[in-house]
């Protein structure tokens, strides 16, 4: 399925838009996900079928020895297919390559799958935000995956 994984391109947004909507109840807008771009400060991938259709995509913005995952997207038709998860091995190496002390990220504590695929490459829960997700109102896991 996943041909290869490589940073987003521009003119890649307007599939990876598409996931973004499906995927959220309150999905960034194209100039959101334009602003997560490779540049020195953000990673944005995205997972590729051989033909080029985007299949999903993650993004993180460091800071120093910090990284932090803004959005993680499988489109909904191919999940389960290990998309997910090949995303996030390559975000983890290039944390590991930019040698980043930890990586976090948000997650809907009623996505259970999403905990589970976080746990599975070394995520561990450390906070909870209360309230931090609308439509539907829910709290927020806050995780960790410490590299240091």
């Amino acid at each position: 399925m996943v041909r290869r994984i490589e940073d987003v391109r521009e003119e890649q947004l307007e599939q990876i838009e598409e996931i973004e909507n499906a995927c959220f109840s309150l999905p960034w807008t194209r100039d959101q996900l334009k602003s997560q771009m490779k540049d020195p400060q953000h990673e944005f991938i995205a997972a590729l079928e051989e033909n080029g259709r985007v299949l999903g995509y993650v993004g993180m913005m460091h800071v120093l020895d910090e990284g932090y995952i803004s959005n993680v997207a499988v489109a909904p038709e191919v999940r389960r297919q290990g998309i997910g998860q090949a995303l996030i091995e390559e975000l983890m190496a290039r944390a590991e390559a930019l040698d980043l002390a930890f990586v976090t990220l948000e997650v809907r504590c009623g996505n259970a799958a999403a905990i589970a695929l976080y746990e599975k490459q070394g995520f561990v829960p450390v906070g909870r935000r209360k309230n931090y997700y609308d439509f539907p109102r829910e709290d927020a896991i806050l995780m960790t995956h410490f590299l240091k």
